[in-house]
């Protein structure tokens, strides 16, 4: 059987750390013999420059047919004056919407050859594993009403809507039960319930749910703002993190520099099992488009390669191979393999070439 997979570079260093895990994924279609069709598009800042819009019809045409989207990064200040809801951010935004990816799994791990990264002390995160689940398609993002307009004083008032309802909410812990039986079996559910309706609402809804269906799993919740604390307290407490759309932002980003940088780490966005079993999702490394080392041929592509084994182990059924990819960063790291952001002075290919020589 073929897979499909739509490669969507993106901008700044997208382009970049893409063809890295183009490259791991040509090993492993070889060593294993999976046959894999390809396609290509524009996204977000490139596409408004050649198609007049961040995601084009076609290209979201093609992300519904594929099996997966494996995607880069978009953004930059060269398209800062762009109307708002033509910037390039909106690209994925839309992606996750209209894919209906609800739930966005952000792994925070460190890997042992650089527990001295990490801008906490060793002991603190030597072991760390712990997962963020973030509801993707709801809260503050895209709760309505929200603009802009102007004030009969002639003030400016911009206006978001955070809300959240409980079918939103059960699918996305589910996700996260689901996870936590397969780790640690303990779950943390993040809001604001003590100043927010939408955050007391999602503290009633995870706790109904796992009173009905998930009663083995360890559930417990704090404040966002307690959890932020928590995770540069003491982040090895965590196991799997539940929690909205502009808290998982926030913490997940807050996690990934427990790490030692943004360029390790990758994310799965994932949408319901259709009839068929087929799965919607789309696979991106957190780290964003660097617009300030993009073209210098440095970032890292770690973060891309995991991405890849994150797209097979969810997309494919790959776990195997998935593991042998994880495996293959840490023997890189463990013999001293390194880009700039982790102290190092490889460049984007030559990781690549450390990668591929150990998997």
């Amino acid at each position: 059987m073929t897979k499909s997979i739509l490669v969507l570079p993106g901008d700044g260093v997208g382009p970049e750390v893409m063809p890295q895990a183009l490259r791991v994924l040509d090993r492993v279609c070889e060593r294993t013999g999976l046959k894999v069709e390809i396609f290509t598009g524009l996204v977000g800042g490139s596409a408004i420059d050649l198609e007049g819009a961040p995601l084009s019809n076609q290209t979201l045409s093609r992300a519904k047919s594929v099996d997966a989207v494996l995607f880069g990064a978009v953004g930059g200040p060269q398209w800062d004056k762009e109307p708002f809801e033509n910037r390039p951010e909106v690209a994925i935004l839309k992606l996750r919407s209209e894919l209906g990816l609800f739930a966005n799994l952000r792994p925070a791990t460190v890997f042992a050859p650089l527990v001295e990264s990490s801008s906490l002390k060793p002991a603190l995160v030597r072991g760390l594993d712990l997962m963020i689940v973030r509801e993707s398609t709801g809260g503050v993002y895209f709760g309505e009403p929200r603009g802009i307009e102007t004030l009969p004083n002639g003030d400016r008032r911009g206006f978001n809507t955070e809300s959240y309802c409980t079918t939103e909410i059960e699918r996305v812990a589910r996700v996260a039960f689901d996870l936590a039986r397969g780790r640690q079996n303990l779950v943390t559910s993040v809001e604001k319930a003590n100043v927010m309706e939408s955050g007391l609402v999602w503290r009633e809804v995870v706790q109904a749910l796992h009173h009905r269906e998930y009663r083995d799993v360890t559930l417990s919740h704090m404040y966002a703002d307690n959890c932020a604390m928590q995770l540069a307290r003491s982040p090895r407490q965590f196991d799997v993190i539940l929690t909205g759309n502009l808290f998982g932002d926030l913490l997940s980003d807050l996690a990934a520099m427990l790490t030692g940088s943004l360029g390790l780490l990758p994310s799965a966005t994932l949408g319901a099992l259709d009839p068929a079993g087929r799965r919607p999702a789309l696979y991106e490394p957190i780290h964003g488009s660097a617009p300030d080392i993009a073209g210098d041929g440095v970032a890292n592509p770690i973060a891309q390669i995991l991405s890849l084994a994150m797209l097979l182990r969810w997309s494919f059924g790959m776990d195997r191979e998935a593991k042998a990819i994880e495996a293959a960063v840490i023997a890189a790291l463990e013999r001293g393999a390194r880009t700039r952001d982790i102290g190092g002075d490889l460049t984007t290919a030559e990781m690549g070439d450390a990668v591929l020589s150990t998997l």
